[in-house]
């Protein structure tokens, strides 16, 4: 009897488990992934579902606060926070735009996946169900000047996010995908750290 009840408890244990939410995968993320490395895709569409832009690059972040994102195409772009400014680099218009990392933390993808628990704090969660073999959630910001209306986070049986889906005020969204998630490497701090360039003009937001 008692071997069966334990059998019973460890089938219900692992099926809750298999089956835990959106809103529990992204607390699991966020707990054990410290920090991360992943290729990622980047595609706008307008409100008629048009695309009207796509990049692709590497993303990598340390929690709290530090992150580096690469845009490799179409253009040369380069996105740092190191852990107190948010950096936006375009190569091609050799610019620079700063501003405090608090003021990105809810316009910026970079800046939400790289805090601790921004998206619990400044976001309302909702479950959106199961599906493309992803369980999803939705983070609704619960500032009124928040740069966008709402967030989709899709995550796989392993907790790793897989996609994002970010509504804005204007109709678009933008949607990125993530691939070859690496959990937890040793990141060089320097990656963290951002000089503008010679000659780039600077612009404080």
């Amino acid at each position: 009897m008692c071997k069966k009840l334990l059998l019973g408890l460890s089938i219900f244990l692992c099926a809750a488990t298999s089956h835990a939410g959106g809103i529990d995968k992204l607390k699991e993320f966020v707990a054990s992934t410290r920090s991360a490395q992943a290729n990622f895709s980047q595609v706008v569409l307008d409100q008629g579902g048009k695309r009207i832009q796509s990049a692709s690059g590497v993303m990598q972040f340390v929690r709290p606060g530090k992150f580096r994102w690469t845009y490799q195409k179409p253009y040369e772009q380069l996105i740092v926070g190191d852990g107190a400014k948010f950096w936006l680099y375009d190569v091609d218009l050799n610019q620079v735009t700063v501003k405090k990392l608090d003021a990105a933390l809810g316009s910026s993808p970079a800046a939400l996946l790289s805090g601790s628990n921004e998206i619990e704090r400044g976001f309302a969660l909702k479950e959106s169900g199961s599906q493309d073999g992803l369980d999803w959630l939705q983070a609704t910001p619960k500032a009124q000047d928040s740069s966008f209306n709402s967030i989709l986070m899709g995550f796989n049986a392993q907790a790793e996010l897989v996609v994002m889906e970010l509504n804005d005020q204007f109709g678009h969204k933008t949607v990125l995908r993530f691939s070859g998630l690496k959990r937890n490497p040793q990141l060089p701090p320097q990656l963290f750290k951002f000089e503008p360039p010679k000659g780039a003009d600077v612009l404080s937001e």
